[in-house]
């Protein structure tokens, strides 16, 4: 999530020592990043669930499928699990969700102010350098934060999958979906491979996450840079102008990269149905699944996650021009 530093640098012009210390205050930063990541999976965590169950659904031997469609997956999770069931593995992505946006946020604003060229200017390369060196720090928290998250989402769609017919589309009663939690999870991973567990699926997230950051940070900070400025002498856009901007550049970078969210999801996954195909690795995952569903299965749950990833940067964007963690510090804006 690109801040109004992104855009300004952009423009060429040059800061003082004081207000490029100020830009730079890490604190507003990380608890900005809390609150836009907070609020953001509270608004759109439903989708999110759905996204990995269409993500994780395999085509059965004759064509037959879970779920239809978006809204189908929405109904069916719905009337199996209740209105808390779309909300499974929230907590855990509510829990980490804060220090991931902190790495970001920092490490991207970071990388920008040291790749700089001596008249101040970021070319757009280097932008992308930044921005992709910034995806790849977050690793380390969003890696064992999107495997916990995609068991306790799954678990509902394999339980289903287990009890109904082959035909699926008729609909059926689902089985009880086990209990699970996000720590009985992570300690059984830790007992049994040990903190490496937890880091299943690292190469595929990596791909994932540095792709996505290499594309959202330039074209934000880019689009921005073309809308209307605040009045006066600002050299900020106006609020609807950045909010537009976050949505945009989320939801086109989440397209982008879908098929690599895919083989992610897929690889993460620990408990299958049964008869679904397991992967050995990233480009076994790629093989595997053009040749058995085709390339339309690296755009599966594609418009889920363009709907998820919108808002969630435009939430972003929005507690960032208005300063949240500003107002709460009492510092200047």
């Amino acid at each position: 999530m690109a801040t109004q530093l992104a855009a300004r640098e952009d423009t060429g012009v040059k800061m003082t020592s004081a207000s490029a210390a100020q830009e730079f205050s890490l604190v507003p930063k990380i608890i900005n990043g809390g609150i836009a990541g907070i609020i953001g999976v509270s608004c759109v965590f439903p989708l999110d669930l759905v996204k990995t169950r269409l993500q994780n659904q395999q085509v059965g031997p004759n064509g037959e499928k879970m779920y239809s469609s978006m809204v189908d997956c929405f109904k069916k999770t719905y009337r199996t699990e209740g209105y808390f069931g779309m909300y499974r593995g929230s907590g855990v992505n509510i829990l980490l969700i804060t220090p991931e946006k902190a790495i970001k946020l920092a490490a991207n604003d970071y990388f920008r102010h040291h790749l700089k060229t001596k008249d101040g200017r970021l070319p757009v390369t280097r932008e992308m350098l930044a921005g992709g060196s910034a995806g790849f720090c977050q690793i380390i928290i969003t890696t064992p934060m999107e495997l916990l998250k995609i068991q306790l989402q799954d678990a509902g769609r394999v339980a289903a999958q287990a009890k109904l017919a082959p035909a699926t589309a008729g609909g059926g009663v689902a089985a009880p979906v086990q209990k699970l939690s996000a720590t009985s999870i992570a300690l059984d991973l830790i007992k049994t491979k040990g903190i490496t567990g937890l880091y299943k699926g690292t190469g595929a997230t990596m791909l994932r996450d540095v792709s996505f950051s290499v594309i959202y940070f330039p074209l934000f900070a880019n689009l921005n840079n073309l809308g209307p400025r605040k009045a006066g002498k600002s050299d900020e856009a106006v609020f609807y102008w950045t909010f537009l901007s976050g949505m945009a550049a989320g939801s086109i970078s989440a397209a982008a990269v879908n098929p690599f969210d895919v083989v992610k999801t897929r690889l993460q996954l620990l408990k299958k149905a049964k008869g679904e195909a397991s992967y050995a690795n990233v480009p076994d995952a790629f093989v595997k699944i053009m040749k058995h569903e085709g390339p339309s299965a690296f755009l599966k749950g594609a418009a889920c996650r363009m709907i998820v990833i919108a808002p969630l940067f435009g939430i972003a964007q929005m507690v960032y021009f208005f300063g949240v963690a500003e107002f709460l510090l009492g510092v200047k804006k």
